[in-house]
């Protein structure tokens, strides 16, 4: 393989070193790769699960329509209440989930300097002079 890693293929227990083949019931590179060396047919390995007659037997019962709501018989089981301190919050940027280090603070960083009086501690949007600004810009 281009990577030099070996992986051992056992055609026959359906096994490949790298998981895939057994997780997936799909033949993997590596499969491939010896199926290619061997001259074999690949499409032998693959799980019958993923073949087109499997899929038609599935879809060849005939499924009932619900109906409508109002006939269906009432549901006498445990109600579910959801928490609704593990609602997702809509408005406004989503929250931080990782855990900060040291390399997150602002003391490592630059402290925040305004750019319109050029003070440290705040930035534009909190300066006093841009209201200030306003204020006598609509007495002239």
């Amino acid at each position: 393989m281009p990577s030099e890693l070996e992986f051992a293929v056992d055609l026959r227990g359906l096994r490949c070193d790298c998981g895939e083949f057994q997780l997936d019931r799909i033949p993997c590179r590596h499969v491939f790769a010896c199926c290619a060396n061997q001259r074999l047919d690949w499409k032998l390995y693959v799980h019958d699960v993923y073949k087109i007659d499997q899929v038609r037997r599935v879809y060849r019962a005939r499924f009932r329509p619900l109906g409508n709501p109002t006939t269906w018989p009432t549901y006498n089981g445990p109600r579910f209440v959801p928490n609704p301190y593990l609602r997702r919050i809509t408005k406004g940027h989503p929250r931080i989930t990782r855990f900060l280090n040291e390399m997150d603070t602002r003391m490592l960083c630059r402290p925040r300097r305004c750019r319109l009086c050029g003070a440290e501690g705040y930035s534009r949007s909190r300066c006093r002079q841009s209201a200030g600004a306003n204020v006598d810009g609509d007495a002239q």
